[in-house]
């Protein structure tokens, strides 16, 4: 039983090894981008930042003007129901 886990392990070692020998092989292959070239992490945060910001002040100013119009209502309402009941007196 023993043997057997050895040499499980023994191939489950060599298979690392394999990947990790073949995957250096690869970066040294492959074509490399110049760091000028690629947008960095905190360019793609503060665009993010940015759409988000934009989105915030349109559902800001939704809200403003859908309060002015309720605000609006309630007064001609209440203007209505005024002229209503001093009419009837």
């Amino acid at each position: 039983m023993a043997s057997s886990w050895y040499l499980q392990a023994a191939v489950l070692l060599g298979a690392v090894l394999l990947c990790l020998g073949s995957a250096g092989a690869d970066q040294d292959t492959g074509t490399v981008i110049p760091a000028e070239s690629r947008p960095c992490v905190d360019c793609h945060a503060f665009e993010f930042m940015q759409r988000a910001l934009l989105d915030l002040k349109k559902t800001a100013f939704n809200l403003d003007a859908r309060t002015e119009d309720l605000v609006l209502r309630a007064e001609r309402r209440a203007l209505c129901d005024c002229m209503s009941t001093s009419s009837l007196g």
